[in-house]
């Protein structure tokens, strides 16, 4: 049979990767809850693959704060600090305000209707109370500006930052209100109308409210 010219292959995933995605996901969501002991045996035998790229995902765990290993002795899920979330947003507020501001000489207006109709997806599962799906997609929508700044150590950075930013999710640090809504929609216009300055002060807000959030939701 004739095959396509123009067909690629979709990147297929090595045994590490598979590990560490999955391991991380069943962190992030509380299967695997904070303090519980990981042994690679087990979890090789769960995802169907050797030890070896257990034990390695393992490491990169280690490094982003997800897991403590202790030689000799035991790895466990680390323990989540609520708190946390006042050193986690700063850096990361700074980031996505350093994205918008290298991304606008980029975006095209593909992208700029992208982000339109993201954020009317964002605002239709604030609006039914679907929080799981709005963060999903509030993280689509920042995405697209991330990829527009094209700087792979930005990049880098906000996507371990960011799960990080789910795990608070999962465990109520972090709530999802309308007010991102319309400051999403001001951020496309800002980026539209070419105001790099406007848009980089926006986007910390946008991000930093969430602190604010929290501090009164604790102090109730």
């Amino acid at each position: 049979m004739p095959i396509p010219s123009d067909y690629s292959k979709p990147k297929r995933k090595t045994a590490k990767e598979t590990a560490f995605n999955q391991i991380q996901q069943w962190i992030i969501d509380g299967t695997l809850h904070p303090g519980e002991k990981l042994y690679d045996t087990e979890l090789a035998k769960a995802l169907g693959i050797s030890r070896t790229p257990v034990r390695e995902s393992l490491q990169l765990l280690e490094v982003q704060g997800f897991v403590e290993m202790f030689p000799g002795k035991a790895t466990q899920v680390t323990a989540v600090e609520k708190e946390s979330i006042k050193d986690l947003l700063p850096p990361l507020a700074a980031l996505q305000a350093l994205s918008a501001e290298l991304a606008i000489p980029n975006l095209t207006e593909e992208q700029l209707t992208l982000l339109e109709d993201t954020n009317s997806r964002f605002a239709k599962a604030i609006k039914s109370e679907d929080y799981f799906s709005a963060l999903k997609i509030d993280e689509e929508f920042h995405q697209i500006i991330v990829d527009a700044a094209d700087n792979p150590y930005i990049f880098s950075i906000v996507d371990s930052l960011q799960a990080h930013v789910r795990r608070l999710f999962f465990h109520n640090s972090i709530v999802l209100t309308s007010s991102s809504i319309d400051e999403h929609n001001d951020i496309i216009k800002l980026m539209r109308d070419r105001d790099v300055e406007s848009v980089s002060t926006l986007m910390r807000k946008n991000w930093l409210r969430a602190i604010e959030k929290f501090r009164l939701l604790n102090a109730e």
